[in-house]
């Protein structure tokens, strides 16, 4: 297995930050044990440099011709191996070795065939969508079914300007939306893999339950009115432990407070639950609004009769943990249980000592995170990133901060999205 090139840089002049990460990936690619040859490229910048994304990824292509394939997108922050860049102008670039039948980069210009349309079969994708695409959370659902796995990852852009996506393509640009060189706004980009790509991808939930979970049992669109056959509001205002007689006392809780949903196939899975953590089955949404008429709680989502909903509040130290135990799920899938001297020797280095290394497993990782969570969330900047490097081990990995969360076929909020190519993929 060959380790993937990667780079990170910030810089006020775009092409200085290009230029940090050209060296950065040069000089990995002559080194022992990581790619010489990849082709696709993923680029992730900062909404400072959404004006210069053309231009990024021009120069980029032109400085990496055996890169026949770009993907990627902007975000309000980006991430690479024990950092992350807010508020500052940067970029990263990951470059994947993969066969070129085990991937093709697709848009909603150039969409990704059915399942059966064309000898290329899609088990699952990395998807980058825009939030001001209508109906995007059915899209994403859609995406899934086109993967013979159901399993879609990835983020929505965020951007205080203008929200772009890169999707070029080794046969051609990935043409339309006014865009012929690869950059475009709105719908769905992003890399379909084949089984044979070698991927892994955990959710890691930011928030924890501050009450039981309760079934709905009415609901009138996105209001749900009875909760357990009682009024939704009266438990809500139970279980948050406050009075409509303080008003200014309960919704400041309000505020505060989310929802966790799931949904009743969910419920009959099986899966084991964790006491006080929220699993991957679990979507995240906001209440949006009281309705004291119907003793109705209004929520961002459209609940069904028979979902069970648990209140719930972001949580620094249950994210943190959450985080912890995906990456420490990977690992262990990944690690052998007999290891040669070599491998337990690299893998049990110190911090100071650590660095990629084959032994892993891990070829590179994807992290998606929401934007709501980072170093600011965790106590400290670069926080969860450093996190993500001290559990999962010191691996190439590149990704952004979303303003919503792809992972299955849902939409989430406050997770973060962990995937990996493994072994297989070498």
């Amino acid at each position: 297995m060959k380790l993937f090139p990667y780079g990170h840089a910030t810089h006020p002049q775009w092409r200085m930050a290009a230029g940090l990460v050209l060296a950065q990936l040069r000089a990995q690619m002559a080194l022992h044990g990581y790619a010489s040859a990849p082709g696709l490229g993923l680029l992730y910048i900062t909404d400072h440099y959404t004006a210069q994304a053309q231009d990024i990824l021009d120069f980029l292509g032109a400085e990496l011709p055996e890169i026949t394939d770009w993907a990627g997108t902007v975000g309000i922050g980006i991430a690479s191996n024990n950092v992350e860049y807010f508020d500052e102008p940067a970029l990263a670039v990951m470059l994947c070795e993969l066969p070129s039948d085990q991937y093709r980069v697709f848009s909603g210009v150039s969409p990704l065939p059915p399942p059966g349309a064309s000898h290329f079969q899609a088990h699952t994708a990395l998807v980058h969508a825009d939030a001001g695409t209508p109906d995007v959370a059915e899209l994403i659902a859609e995406m899934a079914q086109r993967t013979s796995s159901g399993y879609v990852f990835g983020g929505l852009a965020s951007s205080r300007s203008k929200a772009v996506q890169f999707a070029l393509s080794g046969s051609g640009n990935v043409k339309g939306q006014g865009a012929a060189g690869g950059v475009f706004s709105g719908g769905l980009s992003g890399v379909a893999f084949a089984q044979g790509a070698g991927l892994m991808s955990r959710v890691t939930q930011g928030c924890r339950p501050v009450s039981r979970e309760h079934e709905i049992t009415a609901c009138d669109a996105n209001v749900v009115t009875e909760l357990d056959g009682q009024s939704a509001l009266d438990v809500m205002l139970a279980d948050l432990g406050v009075s409509l007689d303080a008003p200014r006392e309960a919704l400041e809780k309000v505020r505060t407070t989310l929802v966790g949903l799931r949904s009743a196939e969910a419920l009959q899975d099986g899966r084991i639950r964790r006491p006080g953590q929220f699993g991957a089955d679990v979507l995240v949404r906001h209440i949006i609004g009281l309705d004291p008429a119907r003793q109705g709680v209004a929520i961002a989502e459209l609940p069904s009769p028979g979902m069970t909903l648990a209140f719930c509040e972001r949580n620094a130290e249950a994210a943190r943990a959450d985080l912890v135990r995906v990456c420490a799920e990977i690992r262990e899938e990944l690690e052998p249980e007999e290891l040669t001297l070599e491998v337990a020797s690299a893998l049990s280095a110190s911090e100071a000592e650590s660095a990629p290394h084959p032994a892993r497993r891990i070829a590179g990782a994807i992290y998606i995170s929401c934007a709501g969570r980072g170093g600011p969330h965790f106590g400290a900047p670069s926080a969860e990133l450093q996190i993500v490097r001290r559990a999962l081990g010191d691996v190439p990995l590149v990704g952004f901060f979303a303003g919503g969360e792809i992972a299955r076929h849902n939409l989430y909020g406050y997770t973060g999205v962990l995937t990996v190519f493994t072994a297989a993929a070498g």
